[in-house]
Order: C-alpha cells, then sequence, then structure tokens
C-alpha cells in the first residue's frame, strides 16, 4: 500500500497518524515532540496541564494556563519542524481560555471533543490555527458542520472519528459499546464521510476524517483507511514508551494488562469510560467514596457531590505512578502489549507493515 500523506489545510504530515491527547499529564509535550518529529502530528493534552506546578492548588486556573504555555512552547523548540496539536475538551470548565492559551502560542491544530464546540471557529477566527471536533457518529459530525456554517460559514479542517474501542471516556451508551457490528470504527468512518458530503459540496472543500479507538497495527490502521479515512488516531500505543510523560508504573500497568483487565467504568462525568481494572476501581465501586480525596472543579458535568470520587485527581495519582489512589485509562487491545519501546520504533514498524499491506 502507498502511505497517503495526511493533508489538513497547509499542514501536511508524512505519517498519517495522529496522537491522541491523553490526560492528566499522560501526553504532554515530551510525547507529542517525539511524535512530531518522526513525521505524524503529536498532540498535548489540555486536561490540567497545570497539575504538577507548585502554584496549582492555590490557583488552578493560572497553573493550567501556565503549564498549557509551557508545553506548547516546550514542544515546538524540540520539534521545530513538526505538527503540534492540543485536545482540549470542550466539557473543560476552563474550554474558551485554554482555547485561547494555544491560539495564542500558534499551536498548529486544536482537537475538541466530550461535548459540541460550537464556538471554537469564532476562538481561532484570523489565527493559524487549525481546528477538528471529535465525533462518535454521523449525525454529530452533521450538526457540527450545519451550525458552523450557519453561524460562522467555516466548515471544520479535519474531524476525527472516535470508535468504541477507545480509552478513555466514550461518546457511546454501554449498549451501543456492546453492539460492536452495528457501531464498528469503520462503519462510522462511512457513516461520517455520507453526512459530511453536502457541506465539502458547498465550500468545494474535502474535510479529512481521522479514525481512532482500538487500532493496533497496521492491518488495523490499511484496514481504515481503505474505508476512506485519511489518517488515523493512536493514544494507547505511545503510552509505553520511553518519551511517554507518564510514570513508570503508569506504563507498566499497560504492559501487565490482561484481556479481562480492561472494563467499562462510569465516569464521575457520567459518562463510560475504558479502563484498566485495579485496586483503585475495585474499592471505589464497592466501597464508596475515599474520605480523603478533594474536588479540583476540571468538568462542566461533575457534580462533587454525586460522585464517588475526582476524576482529575484519580488521574494525577496515576500519572505519578501511585495507583492505589488512582487508574489508568486505556484503548482496549491494550492487552496486546508486552514491553516499553522508543515512539520511532512504533511508527516504523506501522508505516513498514502499511507499505507491505
Amino acid at each position: 500500500m502507498n502511505i497517503p500523506e495526511l493533508k489538513i489545510g497547509n499542514l501536511i504530515a508524512k505519517v498519517p497518524i495522529v496522537q491522541g491527547g491523553m490526560g492528566v499529564g499522560v501526553s504532554l509535550s515530551n510525547l507529542a515532540a517525539a511524535v512530531a518529529n518522526c513525521g505524524a502530528i503529536g498532540v498535548i493534552s489540555g486536561v490540567e496541564p497545570g497539575f504538577d506546578l507548585e502554584n496549582y492548588h492555590k490557583d488552578k486556573f493560572q497553573a493550567n494556563i501556565d503549564g498549557l504555555t509551557y508545553h506548547i512552547r516546550r514542544a515546538k523548540k524540540l520539534a521545530p519542524k513538526g505538527i503540534i496539536g492540543v485536545n482540549i475538551m470542550t466539557a473543560l470548565t476552563n474550554f474558551e481560555e485554554m482555547v485561547k492559551v494555544a491560539v495564542k502560542e500558534k499551536v498548529d491544530i486544536i482537537f475538541s471533543g466530550a461535548g459540541m464546540p460550537m464556538k471554537l471557529p469564532e476562538l481561532v477566527k484570523d489565527s493559524i490555527t487549525k481546528i477538528a471536533p471529535i465525533v462518535s457518529s454521523g449525525k454529530v459530525a452533521k450538526l457540527i458542520c450545519k451550525q458552523w456554517d450557519r453561524k460562522h460559514n467555516y466548515l471544520p479542517d479535519a474531524i476525527v472519528v472516535e470508535g468504541p474501542e477507545a480509552g478513555g471516556h466514550l461518546g457511546f451508551s454501554v449498549d451501543a459499546l456492546e453492539d460492536k457490528e452495528n457501531f464498528s470504527l469503520k462503519s462510522l468512518v462511512q457513516e461520517v464521510l455520507e453526512a459530511i458530503k453536502p457541506f465539502e459540496e458547498k465550500y468545494n472543500k474535502k474535510i479529512p476524517i481521522i479514525a481512532g479507538g482500538g487500532l493496533y497495527d497496521a492491518k488495523d490502521i490499511g484496514e481504515i483507511l481503505k474505508a476512506g479515512a485519511s489518517g488515523v488516531q493512536m493514544a494507547t500505543r505511545f503510552v509505553p514508551t520511553y518519551e511517554c510523560d507518564a510514570s513508570e508504573a503508569f506504563k507498566q500497568a499497560y504492559i501487565d494488562a490482561k484481556e479481562e483487565d480492561i472494563i467499562i467504568i462510569k465516569s464521575p462525568v457520567g459518562m463510560p469510560g475504558r479502563a484498566i481494572k485495579n485496586s483503585f476501581i475495585e474499592s471505589v465501586y464497592k466501597n464508596g467514596k475515599p474520605k480523603d480525596i478533594k474536588c479540583v472543579n476540571c468538568l462542566k458535568p461533575c457534580n462533587p457531590k454525586e460522585t464517588l470520587y475526582c476524576i482529575a485527581d484519580a488521574l494525577i495519582q496515576a500519572q505519578r505512578g501511585n495507583l492505589e489512589r488512582g487508574f489508568a485509562f486505556a484503548g482496549a487491545k491494550v492487552y496486546k502489549i508486552n514491553k516499553i519501546t522508543s515512539v520511532k520504533e512504533i511508527i516504523d514498524e506501522l508505516m513498514e507493515g502499511l507499505r507491505n499491506y
């Protein structure tokens, strides 16, 4: 197979892979720069990027602005010719402020899911920053295109389609997650392609589709590109790498995970999420809320009085390796990973496999 370049406006990635944004602190400047230096698109997570700064618990708002600014600048310095993106969830309490920071720092592209980013076009107006909403259906893709067309005279520069086998928070019901035939990534790609056709024709513009969720090897990538996607999003595979920003204990959780350890949990934000089962998850869902956990007020849908634990705190603890006080999100194929390797080795292996696909 001839490996296609991933073109998003004037951005051209020689390797048609977007590294998924992983918070808290799993994909920061180190991982994003390493991926970008290999010709793919590296992505910094915009979820609590200031979590390890001294002023985080005193002024979380400013710490996250400082953290995102620092990691964008550092990634650009480490990968001066690479493409650097930021993933900013619409559900963040500081969504607009974080988008403004990314635009000010001239990040190449913003990926935005966990809700519909209807105001995103006006927030990036007159900037060089591209925008790509993350969707889980053709219906949502159509709705976003319709609104952006009507209100902003603008179409997405790309669309990410996340399937039900992705890690982390999922835009599907629990029933849909079990219906693998109707909600396969391939069928979702085709559904989105069909939904955006009228808008592409109106603007005489191609909207590249980037598909992710449960992709592991070159065969997986080849099948999705064949189905009509212009590129793929991969996150889980980049965690057990030397360059990943998470702790060694976090990476080891991926290596140790067996197929039966991959579970769907109900997140405090009300969405299902795919995670690696551990003692923290078992204890929380069995015994209820731990006493010493405080809410850090990171997501709009979260009600601290009703939640079993603080999702941000649990992910911060896991990132630091304190897995007795947190847990790791992961994609459905995490059990296939058995060693720590480099970002370059993974991308070389995938591209070589794709050439022979």
